[in-house]
């Protein structure tokens, strides 16, 4: 069956479901198993967005699974109303990513509702994603993962909570809110050093703490340093400390070339992403403003 022939069946499917929907409404049908017509129309709803997926009529497929959400609530079906709210989103995530977020977000309402709250930490990130990728609104992408690692704190899941905080200080730092970043980091890297899995992952993030505390004042980045070494003496040997030293070095010597064969030295190891490459180049830019200011 081509795309037409399953969009003609489904739409044939949704017909249905609408009479059944108004003889469930009707007082006869009230009275002679009102309920069951419903049911009969939910599952209708259901394969006719079926039938629209396999066509790849997304926004067709996400109104048929949000009209089946809707019968369900309506039946006091939580459970099974906040499952197609979901499929909604799924389905309006191809084509209409503002009613993608609308339709997660009732799903969450439900889901936080009936207190299945590490659900809806889950689809928080992905109502972040969409943020991220789609409609490219960082701030709301930010509110969602942290909404995310709150309702995992409190589930007591650390570790899904740090990496939706981890993806907050990405962003945080890149719109230049350091202080929110560094916090992150330093609890996240704490967290880190004391567990036998994770203690090799401390290192980078004392040391994106470090380079968030250099964007904003250098004296503020030699400490941060020396309170990370203290805390946990493995990050002394690492590269990232000694690559620290040495930008800290070169900044105070007010020295352009060192600090740039510093950063490709280590680059040459330890490949820097875009983030990193960013940092270093917004400290590498206060050094170059400086120098200016002296001439």
């Amino acid at each position: 069956m081509d795309n037409s022939g399953k969009e003609k069946e489904a739409t044939a499917l949704m017909a249905e479901a609408e009479k059944k929907m108004k003889s469930s409404q009707s007082f006869f049908g009230a009275l002679f198993g009102g309920s069951s017509k419903m049911e009969e129309a939910c599952d209708l709803y259901v394969r006719a967005a079926n039938m629209y997926k396999m066509a790849k009529n997304w926004c067709a497929a996400g109104n048929a699974f949000s009209q089946a959400a809707h019968l369900h609530l309506q039946m006091q079906s939580k459970h099974d109303a906040a499952t197609n709210f979901i499929d909604a989103g799924n389905a309006f995530k191809k084509a209409d990513p503002q009613e993608a977020i609308n339709c997660l977000n009732r799903a969450i309402e439900i889901y936080t509702d009936m207190g299945r709250f590490t659900i809806a930490a889950k689809h928080h990130i992905s109502i972040a994603e969409i943020y991220e990728t789609e409609l490219v609104d960082i701030d709301k992408a930010i509110a969602h993962y942290e909404q995310a690692a709150d309702y995992y704190k409190g589930e007591e899941s650390t570790s899904s909570a740090n990496k939706c905080l981890l993806k907050v200080a990405t962003y945080a730092a890149q719109l230049e809110q350091y202080p929110k970043a560094i916090e992150i980091y330093e609890q996240v890297g704490t967290h880190a050093m004391d567990s036998t899995l994770l203690k090799y992952s401390a290192k980078d993030h004392f040391f994106k703490a470090a380079l968030c505390h250099f964007c904003v004042d250098m004296l503020n980045a030699k400490l941060a340093v020396q309170k990370y070494e203290e805390m946990f003496p493995a990050f002394s040997d690492s590269r990232e400390c000694k690559l620290l030293k040495k930008l800290l070095d070169a900044y105070e010597e007010q020295n352009v070339d060192a600090y740039t064969d510093s950063v490709k030295e280590f680059d040459t190891i330890s490949r820097l992403d875009q983030w990193l490459t960013t940092m270093l180049l917004r400290i590498k830019k206060t050094i170059q403003d400086d120098e200016s200011d002296l001439r």
